[in-house]
């Protein structure tokens, strides 16, 4: 596959600039287009306000960038078609944390007029927060560890560390076993987790445990809790992500709303968001910043709907997920964006 990304010696890495790229997906391919900043859009981002618009700044991970679908697809796109007179800036970068998009917006957007500052946070993303290396595949299909920036509190502080990260790709058997404790992983399981792709390739297995919904209703019965992280208001890796959103939302001038994306499991009712809900509420909200929860809408609609929203196997946001999600922001952006208060 075309290498789509390429480095960037503050944040990491970025897409390429002007790229024009069909990426191979479960859901039949996506257009990429980039502009000249290395974000994904059909424009460019100037910094002066475009007369009688009204701007939103986007920031967030895959979910924000829209892995899976083109462009004009993606929530940030489609909350532009359903409110007049509105732009939006997407800076979504796959694969990053809140500490990356604070990068993000001190290198590209901090200069840039706009009405709207809007922190889409994937919740997964406490445990990209607290991680200092992370795999990638490469153009050939090869996984390979790179380093990344992250920040680190001390005596209440945020320190910003690994900066630039490294250009090459890391050796993990290289690094000190201190160090192996902050390479980033998603699955709390990692070796059911491969057991389980496996047996899904076989037609029984998937009749029996996907497509029964037996899987469903056994994580449901266990209380399966995908992000533990929230759990502990003392948990390091929180303490950092409470600690920046708090920096950038005191020192933005412009409102600020902080909205989190929530993983399939709490948008079909099989897990509890109740901690991640009350620490991201209540870290935005004692910082001065609005807290938006797009979850009851997006639970509104039936189960069979709802399935609708995610992609089986990588569980990012299909087109319908997308447009499920702008619906649910578009009525508090406009009142925001009217100056009517808190969402």
């Amino acid at each position: 596959m075309r290498q789509i990304y390429e480095y960037h010696p503050v944040i990491g890495f970025r897409f390429v600039p002007g790229l024009r790229a069909r990426v191979p997906h479960e859901g039949g391919g996506y257009l990429v287009r980039t502009n000249e900043s290395g974000f994904r859009s059909d424009r460019p981002f100037v910094r002066a306000r475009t007369a009688g618009m009204r701007r939103i700044l986007l920031f967030g991970d895959s979910f924000t960038a829209g892995d899976g679908v083109s462009n004009g697809q993606r929530y940030g796109d489609l909350l532009e078609k359903m409110l007049p007179n509105l732009e939006v800036y997407n800076y979504g970068l796959p694969a990053t944390g809140l500490d990356q998009h604070f990068l993000i917006y001190g290198e590209y957007a901090r200069d840039v007029e706009h009405d709207l500052l809007v922190i889409a946070v994937f919740v997964e993303n406490v445990r990209r927060v607290g991680s200092r290396y992370r795999y990638f595949f490469d153009d050939k299909g090869r996984r390979v560890m790179y380093a990344k920036p992250y920040y680190t509190l001390q005596d209440g502080n945020l320190e910003l560390r690994g900066v630039p990260p490294a250009k090459l790709p890391v050796d993990p058997d290289g690094l000190a076993e201190e160090d192996k404790r902050y390479i980033f992983t998603f699955e709390r399981f990692p070796g059911l987790k491969r057991i389980f792709n496996r047996l899904r390739k076989h037609q029984v297995f998937r009749d029996l445990f996907i497509e029964s919904g037996l899987k469903d209703n056994v994580l449901a019965v266990a209380g399966y809790q995908p992000i533990k992280e929230y759990d502990n208001p003392k948990n390091p890796a929180w303490l950092v992500m409470q600690a920046l959103i708090g920096m950038w939302i005191r020192s933005h001038p412009k409102p600020v709303v902080l909205m989190p994306i929530p993983l399939h499991h709490y948008v079909y009712g099989l897990s509890s968001p109740c901690t991640y809900q009350k620490r991201l509420r209540l870290a935005t909200e004692s910082s001065g910043g609005r807290f938006l929860d797009p979850l009851p809408a997006l639970m509104r609609p039936p189960l069979a709907q709802r399935k609708a929203f995610f992609f089986q196997s990588d569980g990012h946001l299909t087109k319908a997920g997308h447009e499920a999600l702008a619906s649910a922001m578009a009525p508090a952006m406009a009142g925001l964006l009217a100056g009517r208060g808190a969402a």
